[in-house]
């Protein structure tokens, strides 16, 4: 699994905008949709990923709705392997499973289809769960736990930018892999 160097990781960052009190006071917003406007910036990132999982044996990305849509699928067809959504709750048009999480006032709920990793000859599928951003990791911990109760194996998350000083990655039940850690 490669490694990225320190200069790749820089010009990853850098094209990452902070959006300043968005969307409410203190927050510090990273907003990727300058990472993905820039074509020498994303296939950095993507060419990465796609080292890093080339010899994983995947069978499905799952990706968190909504910017870890962008970033699975890609990485999905990069891999030729299967994509499935995690999506927030009511958008899925079968049968589900969801998973709740804690948010600061209150909860939320994500989904997958019942079926999402069928169709694989071993027991179970194997299946990365990824994001843009680790925060507070209750959306990541509810996405890995949804993947688990429908019978697969969440073998690792992955995020673009993992918040370090939250601590999110110690609610996943999974390992995590962060390109990038502030």
């Amino acid at each position: 699994m490669g490694e990225l160097t320190e200069e790749a990781k820089q010009r990853i960052l850098e094209s990452i905008r902070t959006v300043p009190d968005f969307p409410k006071p203190g927050i510090q917003f990273k907003d990727i949709s300058t990472l993905l406007g820039n074509p020498e910036a994303f296939q950095l990132l993507m060419d990465h990923l796609e080292a890093r999982y080339r010899d994983s044996d995947l069978d499905y990305i799952a990706g968190i709705d909504a910017r870890g849509f962008i970033f699975g699928a890609a990485l999905a067809d990069r891999l030729k392997i299967g994509f499935v959504p995690v999506r927030k709750k009511g958008k899925l048009p079968y049968t589900t499973v969801s998973e709740k999480y804690a948010l600061e006032y209150g909860f939320d709920e994500v989904e997958i289809h019942i079926d999402a990793f069928k169709g694989v000859e071993r027991e179970k599928a194997q299946v990365l769960l990824i994001d843009d951003l680790l925060a507070t990791g209750g959306t990541a911990a509810a996405g890995a736990r949804l993947i688990d109760n429908v019978g697969a194996d969440c073998v690792e998350a992955c995020f673009l930018l993992e918040l370090g000083f939250l601590e999110g990655r110690e609610k996943i039940p999974a390992p995590v892999y962060s390109v990038l850690t502030l």
